[in-house]
């Protein structure tokens, strides 16, 4: 691997790892179960490859050119996102079960009140709900491919074949995306003892919670301000 490629992954590296968004909803969905969170991590990785496609193809320009389709995708997010923050925090005034150990007799819904814990083992239905809230809180961010198409030529080779080298460089972001996350993911539900205790449970979820309304509300007051 050249110099170039170890560059590259570094930077990739930090900004797969960078706390956000994707971050938050992957902790939410592991604290429900070990399958979610993986399968959330999943989506997230499938996010970032339609990104990383999109800006090999170039599509990313046109979001740079069309400032209004810009903005309609950043109020897509952020809606999303802060949806997603608002029914976590809605899920703190639900009733916890009747065992006292804070989960709920169901285990259907996507929120984290919904919990599956101590339900009986989940079908395609329930894995499907987390891979799809990881892939859309990925594919809603329009800064994602635009970021992908301003980095990925900064390390092509002048002179090498532009096309090539942009596929393996996206290729290394998608890589490093299916190892943190679901890394993420498996640590969380390591620690799912602790933190499923009802007074953690609850903490984690008003954390994630809080975190995803702030960012949810910062993606939609960015695009209003300009």
């Amino acid at each position: 691997m050249d110099a170039q490629l170890f560059a590259f992954t570094g930077v990739a590296a930090g900004m797969v790892a960078m706390p956000g968004a994707d971050f938050t909803v992957v902790v939410r969905n592991a604290l429900v179960s070990r399958r979610a969170g993986v399968a959330c991590a999943l989506g997230i990785a499938g996010g970032l490859l339609l990104h990383t496609a999109l800006a090999v193809a170039g599509v990313a320009a046109v979001l740079t050119a069309v400032p209004a389709l810009f903005r309609t995708l950043q109020l897509l997010g952020g809606a999303y996102v802060l949806y997603l923050g608002l029914r976590t925090v809605h899920a703190l005034g639900r009733p916890r079960g009747a065992d006292g150990t804070g989960t709920p007799s169901t285990g259907q819904g996507e929120g984290p009140g919904a919990d599956t814990r101590g339900a009986a083992p989940a079908g395609p239905g329930p894995a499907a709900r987390p891979l799809r809230q990881g892939f859309v809180t990925n594919a809603l961010n329009p800064k994602a491919p635009i970021t992908f198409l301003s980095l990925l030529p900064q390390f092509v080779p002048s002179g090498s074949p532009a096309m090539p080298r942009t596929l393996l460089l996206a290729l290394i972001v998608v890589v490093l995306a299916l190892v943190w996350f679901p890394a993420v993911a498996l640590l969380v539900d390591r620690l799912g003892r602790w933190l499923r205790r009802p007074r953690a449970a609850r903490a984690v979820e008003a954390v994630t919670g809080g975190a995803l309304t702030v960012l949810g509300l910062v993606l939609l007051l960015e695009p209003l301000r300009g």
